[in-house]
């Protein structure tokens, strides 16, 4: 089950293609659009590897043109959740005996075939299209980031695998067995990343788990490609079981059942909760304590100190806020800036902004799409609303927005006198900036402050030239962030480069893309085999002088 003696190579990260004008891999990205976005698929649900439909089905919608359906996808309800349980712990006895190299061989293939062939542009396309991200952010997220997590972490499984008590003294073996949790693992997945959906089942597999994925109900459509992508690299039937369906409906089922093992989950902060507090009251029905790793939400900054490059800072707050309309859990969402460079910052930001196009990803020159669905877009839009109308902040661009073809609202950038505004405090997971300007001899106050406005620790980011800037403070937002960036944007963490995770209200910050987060999945049993037992119960201080 642990034989370390074959070795993966250290992995190398996906190299990220440009899609450059003239490039092969723009041709071959705009051609899978075009054939992709012609047609409607139906999406079933998969229990043990084969297909299974309800007959309740939803549709899967292009967020920039909603009228468009990609597909139509079948929902789960208890039977088939229990279907799905039993599937899942049947294939447990083998795939939990499997060797660790024969696990990890078909995600490692499963990277080869989405970095090197076809499923490339097709795992792109499908998050273009059924997410609304823009070339780049799909490439960055479907096929690099995804590639790399099935690279990376075969990689730190291998090293874990090998690693073993330092010492067996003469006589006798010490030796420790890494095994799968006796359970399963449900996988919840957000509409945000496409990467994430694949990561979620797919590390906990890789150490001899099985589990169930339910995907966002917004990204059913590049979730249904990543099983197949998973089918293509030989995954046995039964290993990851595809349950779209509502909340309650998949999750109250799974968490009843006494074969659950574990929750893999990125998400909101109150969902993540909601399911820690109903496996907390169920504890006394599971056959072991569950697994709980969860990434959930933030409230991520940026920091400037007087002494900040201001066009790198400008950059950063355009990139780190703007990219895929805000919708990351990284992306910079409140600024503390120095009075002393604000002008200069607002202009740059402001001119930079007028320049931003934004509609279809199909169109490659825009920057900007929409927001995922219906109930995103009110609940961005309630936040702009009520900037309009507050004494105490004001909208210095954008504030737009209009669902008549696509859920669309443009980059906003609020600027408010009150550091506690509603803005500066709660998730909007949308494109809205608000920045707050504060008097240059206020610095370390003002860090004490970003530290301690809101209660989550994801990402944030500082901005100086001074060196002693920098080291304040990343001392005082020490627990402000659990990945922090010196002159650059929060956003954008790489697999094997920055492990990403947050604590306080942020998760359990277990470091996606590192071994951290492989050793959840596993429960370690220590072996001694003595070689030479003991004859005689006595001990030597038992012996008459």
């Amino acid at each position: 089950m642990s034989n370390a003696i074959f070795k993966i190579p250290f992995p190398q990260n996906d190299p990220v293609k440009s899609y450059a004008p003239g490039s092969p891999e723009k041709a071959a990205l705009k051609s899978k659009l075009d054939e992709m976005q012609k047609q409607v698929i139906d999406i079933p649900i998969i229990i043990g590897g084969k297909e299974i439909r309800t007959g309740d089905t939803e549709n899967c919608i292009m967020p920039h043109n909603h009228k468009h359906i990609l597909a139509k996808y079948h929902k789960a309800g208890t039977k088939e959740v229990n279907m799905a349980i039993e599937s899942a712990m049947g294939a447990h006895k083998t795939w939990s005996r499997m060797n660790w190299h024969d696990r990890a061989a078909i995600f490692l293939k499963a990277a080869d075939l989405l970095g090197l062939t076809e499923w490339r542009y097709t795992l792109n396309a499908a998050t273009m299209l059924g997410q609304s991200k823009n070339p780049f952010q799909a490439e960055i997220d479907s096929a690099a980031e995804l590639t790399d997590f099935f690279r990376f972490n075969a990689y730190y499984a291998m090293k874990i695998y090998e690693e073993q008590p330092l010492h067996s003294p003469f006589g006798m073996w010490n030796r420790i067995e890494y095994r799968a949790l006796e359970g399963f693992i449900f996988a919840v997945a957000p509409f945000n990343f496409t990467s994430i959906t694949g990561n979620l089942p797919t590390s906990p597999a890789l150490m001899g788990n099985v589990a169930l994925l339910k995907p966002a109900s917004s990204s059913v459509y590049s979730a249904y490609w990543i099983m197949k992508l998973l089918e293509a690299a030989g995954l046995p039937e039964g290993v990851i079981n595809f349950v779209p369906g509502s909340g309650s409906k998949v999750g109250n089922p799974v968490m009843d059942s006494e074969h659950f093992g574990g929750i893999h989950f990125t998400g909101s902060t109150p969902t993540f909760q909601a399911m820690w507090k109903t496996a907390a009251n169920n504890l006394s029905k599971y056959k072991s304590y569950p697994k709980i790793v969860g990434e959930t939400g933030g409230k991520d900054f940026v920091f400037a100190h007087r002494s900040a490059d201001v066009t790198a800072l400008g950059v950063a707050l355009i990139r780190g806020a703007f990219e895929y309309q805000g919708q990351k859990c990284s992306a910079a969402s409140r600024a503390y800036i120095p009075n002393s460079i604000w002008p200069t910052l607002k202009d740059y930001i402001i001119s930079e902004l007028k320049t931003i196009k934004i509609g279809d990803p199909a169109d490659f020159t825009n920057f900007f799409n929409a927001v995922i669905d219906k109930g995103a877009f009110d609940t961005i839009t309630n936040y702009i609303k009520y900037a309009k109308t507050a004494n105490d902040a004001e909208i210095i661009f954008g504030g737009n927005f209009d669902d008549s073809i696509g859920y669309f609202i443009e980059a906003t950038v609020i600027l408010t006198t009150n550091p506690k505004f509603k803005t500066m405090e709660e998730e909007i997971f949308g494109p809205v900036l608000t920045i707050y300007v504060y008097d240059d001899n206020k610095y370390e106050e003002t860090l004490h402050m970003c530290d301690e406005t809101s209660p989550y620790s994801l990402t944030g980011a500082i901005f100086a030239q001074d060196r002693n800037a920098i080291n304040l403070a990343d001392k005082i937002l020490l627990n402000a962030a659990g990945n922090f960036y010196i002159n650059d944007k929060p956003t954008g963490a790489v697999v094997g480069q920055q492990p990403f995770g947050g604590a306080r209200a942020s998760g359990t910050n277990d470091k996606a893309g590192s071994h951290l987060n492989l050793l959840r999945w596993v429960s370690a049993r220590t072996i001694k085999e003595n070689f030479i037992p003991p004859k005689d119960y006595r001990y030597t201080f038992m012996l008459e002088k």
